[in-house]
């Protein structure tokens, strides 16, 4: 009888321990991502940049990943593995964190354009290690979850992402107290304690490949060959959903970048939350605001996660009972302050990772237990199209509301779906060079409309542009400090309104396009899957011959 060798992926505590572990660069990544959104008014205010300058900072994120960087990472990764890749493009985002923050402060000069350039240059080498560390995140989850609770633990960990989005854009404005240089140094310092805590999980990793050598799974490897990207990119599967990737993306991460001005300029949104609606725990509330997201994603790991550990159906039901009841409560004792959260617009704006924060896992959990993974995706893809309608053509706060909320949800049902589903079309030991494949192609989609909704937002509105650069000169002129500019002209914006609003009705709806894109790619990969027979609308470990 042959015995089955037990490694520490075996065991249940240990696999989620690292999950959390990885999770940490995810958090701090899409923190650092995201964050400037929610001070992108800020910035025009006390930088005296425009949009289109603001769209440019964001958009040299990308800039190393368009021409292969991704790539070239996934190969690395491949190639010498987890730990030794996470070391080195974990570092090469430290130090472009690191730069950002040092351009942000006026470290090297307090040149407006050459700050915006240690910016750029800083996004840029944040960037090229970011995306390579969502790569090696997800092939980690590969290694440790295949065979187990995959979907669900790479929903989880992209709630990790959602989680620091969502942070990052509502926090930022109150961990700068009104300054954009303390929000870029705190969105900095986060990259560093995730790469620690990368570090950490190199210690189980050692041992799991100690534990693992001599395997099937070890040996039966093969060096990368250019042959095996041939084969990736003539699949028509692969580059179907490769394609959805970019389409999907590009709808929604460049709208993550506008939407707190979006809502402040259409509906009225104010820009500073009023001391009184403020949390304040320790002291500082910053921490009590970051606070209720947590709950919110503790929550949504409680829906997932408790009944599942129940046998029985009636305890199932009754713990989900429980924690919807504390969850309801929860949202009780906080509906004045939430009443007053949902009018302002970095807090409002964070509804779309919140969505996500609370279904991604829920979303996860049901491929893996009832598959469905193409279908869902095209779902995705339509709420995604309902979504950037609301918030364009429109002018009701009501379905404003609703359309972040689809948002949030498409945000969740899409990469649910989509990113186990690669783990169905593509060889475990080419995952690397696949998801570096997928982000890079995501990245060109990126690169445009990151600077490309900035750019149209200014050619469209060329009376507002003009009106906030006259203020500034004017104030300049009267020898007041930037702060003080920022100030002036943030009441002059929101409050006496002698600064016209942006019109973003134009770049929305350009979005809006990429949906209908995105959903006709879906119903295509759905079409190719029953040709290809990858079982995309299968449950997790279940092939077409066993269905």
């Amino acid at each position: 009888m042959e015995v089955i060798k037990k490694t520490l992926k075996d065991s249940a505590a240990l696999r989620w321990l690292v999950l959390i572990l990885i999770s940490g660069l995810t958090f701090s990544t899409y923190w650092f991502q995201d964050f400037f959104s929610g001070i992108k008014p800020l910035m025009i205010t006390e930088m005296g940049i425009t949009s289109s300058q603001f769209g440019s900072l964001i958009q040299w994120t990308t800039w190393a990943n368009v021409f292969g960087m991704i790539i070239i990472g996934g190969i690395i990764l491949d190639k010498w593995g987890i730990r030794r890749t996470g070391i080195i493009f974990g570092t090469l985002a430290v130090l472009g964190a690191s730069l950002t923050a040092m351009g942000a402060a006026g470290t090297f000069s307090d040149d407006v354009d050459s700050q915006m350039w240690t910016m750029m240059i800083g996004r840029l080498l944040f960037g090229s290690g970011l995306e390579v560390v969502c790569v090696i995140a997800m092939r980690t989850i590969v290694k440790w979850f295949k065979g187990y609770e995959l979907a669900l633990a790479m929903a989880i960990n992209m709630g990790f992402g959602r989680l620091g989005s969502t942070l990052g854009q509502a926090l930022s404005i109150d961990i700068g107290g009104g300054v954009v240089s303390p929000a870029v140094n705190f969105a900095a310092t986060l990259i560093g304690i995730g790469l620690l805590m990368f570090l950490i999980y190199m210690m189980f990793d050692v041992k799991l490949d100690r534990q693992m050598k001599g395997s099937a799974s070890d040996t039966d490897e093969e060096p990368f060959r250019i042959s095996d990207l041939v084969k990736l990119i003539t699949n028509r599967s692969f580059i179907l959903i490769a394609l959805l990737c970019v389409t999907f993306y590009s709808a929604v991460f460049p709208f993550m970048q506008y939407a707190p001005d979006l809502l402040i300029n259409k509906f009225n949104f104010t820009y500073d939350l009023p001391q009184d609606a403020s949390i304040v725990l320790f002291g500082s509330a910053a921490l009590g605001n970051a606070s209720v997201y947590i709950g919110l994603f503790i929550f949504a790991l409680a829906v997932t996660l408790v009944p599942a550990r129940i046998k029985s159906r009636q305890g199932k039901a009754i713990s989900l009972g429980i924690v919807l009841l504390l969850f309801v409560l929860f949202i009780y004792s906080l509906s004045d302050t939430l009443a007053v959260w949902l009018t302002n617009g970095p807090k409002t704006a964070s509804l779309i990772p919140l969505g996500s924060i609370l279904f991604t896992p829920i979303f996860g959990k049901f491929v893996d237990s009832k598959g469905k993974a193409a279908s869902l995706m095209i779902l995705g893809s339509f709420l995604l199209i309902f979504a950037h309608l609301a918030l364009s053509i429109f002018d009701n706060v009501v379905l404003g509301y609703l359309g972040l909320l689809a948002l949030g949800i498409a945000f969740s049902l899409v990469p649910a779906a989509m990113w186990p589903s690669v783990a169905k079309i593509v060889a475990e030991n080419r995952l690397g060079t696949a998801y570096a494949t997928m982000f890079t192609i995501q990245n060109w989609g990126l690169n445009l409309f990151f600077w490309g909704i900035g750019w149209t937002l200014d050619k469209v509105n060329p009376t507002v542009v003009a009106s906030l650069e006259s203020a500034r000169n004017s104030l300049e002129q009267q020898g007041l400090s930037n702060i003080e500019i920022s100030e002036k002209v943030q009441h002059m914006q929101f409050i006496t309104h002698e600064i016209p609003a942006f019109n973003y009705t134009t770049p929305i709806l350009m979005l809006a396009g990429l949906g209908v894109l995105a959903m006709f790619l879906a119903f295509m990969l759905k079409r190719a899957d029953k040709k290809q027979g990858y079982g995309l609308e299968l449950p997790s470990g279940m092939t077409p011959e066993e269905n």
